[in-house]
């Protein structure tokens, strides 16, 4: 997994120890995620389908994408399609995808890129392996993310941000048991380089076998984890959580009225196996939500708008030569 890395955790900033009398965020559920196929036939896992609504926002869903080693011919992008109402965050770990939309937004990412476009009002856009990788196949392996955005912003201009993987933050705990790369939000005093609409927290982390990886989190926001690969638990109670599975912790957002007083979420890998695993949380809206297909609104009505607005080409054109 060549996401990017060091060789020497230690030399990295450190997350702070863990601290004995904290309390501990407790796990509510560990499920895993079911597989289907999206845009032209690319395989992906659906990892928050599993979980309800309530325990998700400000997140509507999630993607791992892969992985997969096509053959010479075999890989496969999305079309043209529009989108109104939230940000797209798609993470790419290993292979390259490129990126086109109808803002002027766009570019090619790869081994620890991420893409992250507001759709705000609307825009069209396509995502696809660029030609030579069709021509000889290659590795593919990514998350797509999409978060949610408030009533007041879901019409906002649209824009695109590309993050270098070199801009992101690298940080190790306190032991050097783990790297974590933080994409965006805030992590104990560190600041990841993603600027987001709804308050977010982004993590990739390594955690190598029999490593414990503590992280600070806060605690007006919910929190999840989800397994690439590897195996190991999840919260000090130590659930069973490997390759393909979501952890579903306690916490604000996840049952009506339930805050928390814990402060931080724990995830060990198993003496064997490294456990490579997306972290994010983030502030719940607290609204309705509408969401069908590629439009994510409050409510029925203005998802009808959405769908007279992108028939009626006000979403957007596609640019010229790229039909």
């Amino acid at each position: 997994m060549p996401a990017i890395t060091v060789a020497n955790p230690l030399a990295l900033p450190r997350l702070p120890e863990p601290v004995p009398a904290r309390p501990e965020r407790k796990v509510l559920a560990v499920e895993t995620a079911p597989t289907g196929f999206e845009g032209e036939g690319f395989p992906v896992r659906r990892a928050l389908a599993p979980i309800k609504p309530s325990y998700l926002d400000p997140f509507v869903m999630m993607d791992q994408m892969g992985e997969v080693d096509y053959a010479a011919g075999e890989p496969k992008g999305t079309p043209w399609h529009p989108h109104r109402g939230f940000e797209t965050v798609t993470y790419m770990i290993d292979g390259v995808i490129d990126h086109l939309d109808s803002n002027g937004g766009g570019g090619t990412i790869t081994n620890g890129d991420t893409q992250w476009m507001t759709a705000g009002s609307g825009i069209l856009h396509k995502e696809a392996p660029p030609e030579w990788l069709v021509q000889q196949g290659g590795l593919f392996h990514g998350v797509q993310l999409w978060v949610n955005l408030p009533g007041a912003k879901k019409m906002i201009e649209p824009r695109y941000q590309d993050i270098r993987g070199s801009s992101v933050v690298l940080l190790s705990s306190h032991d050097g048991g783990a790297v974590v790369r933080l994409i965006a939000g805030d992590l104990a005093g560190h600041a990841g380089p993603g600027a987001t609409q709804t308050p977010i927290t982004l993590l990739h982390a390594t955690i190598s076998p029999g490593a414990r990886l503590t992280l600070p989190w806060r605690k007006d926001f919910n929190a999840l984890a989800y397994a690439l690969s590897g195996r190991g638990t999840a919260g000090t109670e130590r659930r069973p959580f490997e390759s393909g599975q979501l952890a579903v912790f306690e916490g604000f957002g996840t049952r009506p009225g339930l805050t928390t007083q814990a402060e931080s979420i724990t995830l060990t890998a198993s003496a064997k196996d490294t456990l490579d695993v997306i972290v994010l949380g983030g502030e719940p809206i607290g609204e309705p939500v509408a969401h069908y297909g590629p439009f994510v609104m409050n409510t029925r009505e203005e998802l009808v708008q959405a769908f007279e607005d992108f028939q009626a080409g006000r979403l957007g054109t596609i640019p010229a030569g790229h039909a």
